[in-house]
């Protein structure tokens, strides 16, 4: 049964979906208990069907508004279209359970772009900055993508603008990631919501934005601490998951042969050494464990690369076999029976 939309109250409403989130949610709740902001705003935690101590966490602090469904019917964007018809907040801000704001301004960042009176975004991106523990060849990836959307010192619009624009043109416009991210309520509920989509629900909703001729932001000093921690195995499966994702919603992805998965992967060796061994964050013993280490996530990365493309949309077994979403969705709900 779908929930009534509740009546805009208050300024914003930070969405937080959870399932298993103990590691990183008490500090991403101080930090946002935390926040400057000038207007009201309240955090929301929509939680379906956490075994840890997820439910403790968010049950000390009082504060936090509680919204509890069933693991069947989470969705990454259906329970993002749940958290606005929830929010009271006439602005929505999301974050990830493991997404941790570094200042006390994030909430006025990531916010700030959407007052129509001013750059008029409708969906706003901020920084991620990877955890220190991030394996190197996710920590460059993470530097190196934000790098590409402008400088830290100002907020930088997209728009699609005039002309054709090429498919590669088009998805670096619409890249988006709901990590950390804000809309306005009214948007998300009566203009364009989140697709109902396995993953990659971001990318599609900011190409949405994008195509329907909307304004979207990315503001860098609306700065989390995140990184995904993953084994290497879990990596690999990411990358089929984003591959086949991207594929799904159309976006035109590369294809590339055995030749050119060794070549890539040989090149991600090499560059990534280099910038261990010139690395700050790591000491001699570490930069000397990344060296032997890192090289595997490169095989991995290309490898399920290359398999992610010779998998047919259609072959339901095979995606199911290769998915890390779906076999996490298989791991929960053997612990709920």
């Amino acid at each position: 049964m779908e929930e009534v939309a509740a009546a805009a109250t208050i300024d914003a409403t930070i969405v937080i979906p959870t399932l298993n989130g103990e590691p990183y949610l008490g500090a991403i709740l101080d930090a946002l208990k935390a926040q400057d902001f000038t207007g009201e705003y309240e955090v929301l935690v929509i939680d379906s069907g956490s075994s840890d101590g997820t439910m403790d966490i968010v049950r000390a602090r009082p504060w936090v508004r509680l919204h509890e469904i069933p693991n069947e019917e989470f969705g990454h964007g259906t329970t993002r279209n749940l958290g606005a018809r929830l929010a009271r907040g006439r602005m929505i801000a999301y974050l990830t359970q493991d997404a941790v704001p570094s200042n006390a301004q994030w909430l006025t960042e990531i916010t700030a772009p959407l007052d129509p009176q001013g750059l008029d975004a409708v969906a706003v991106m901020g920084k991620q900055i990877p955890r220190r523990q991030c394996f190197p060849l996710l920590k460059y990836e993470i530097f190196g993508v934000f790098a590409r959307f402008g400088s830290d010192l100002g907020t930088t619009v997209f728009s699609r603008g005039e002309g054709e624009r090429t498919p590669q043109q088009l998805y670096e416009l619409s890249f988006y990631s709901d990590v950390n991210s804000a809309t306005r309520r009214d948007f998300l509920l009566n203009v364009i919501p989140y697709q109902d989509l396995p993953y990659s629900e971001d990318f599609a909703f900011g190409r949405d934005v994008i195509e329907a001729g909307y304004r979207k932001a990315y503001a860098p000093q609306a700065c989390v601490e995140h990184s995904n921690d993953m084994t290497l195995r879990e990596y690999g499966k990411r990358i089929f998951d984003e591959t086949i994702s991207r594929r799904r919603v159309g976006h035109d992805v590369r294809k590339i042969g055995r030749g050119r998965q060794v070549l890539y992967t040989g090149y991600g060796v090499l560059r990534d050494s280099a910038r261990i061994l010139r690395d700050r964050d790591y000491s001699i013993r570490r930069k000397l464990y990344w060296l032997v280490v890192n090289p595997a996530f490169h095989a991995v990365k290309w490898q399920s690369y290359y398999r992610s493309l010779r998998t047919g949309l259609d072959d339901h077994a095979a995606i199911e076999a290769g998915s890390l979403e779906r076999e996490k969705l298989r791991s929960v709900r053997r612990d709920v029976a």
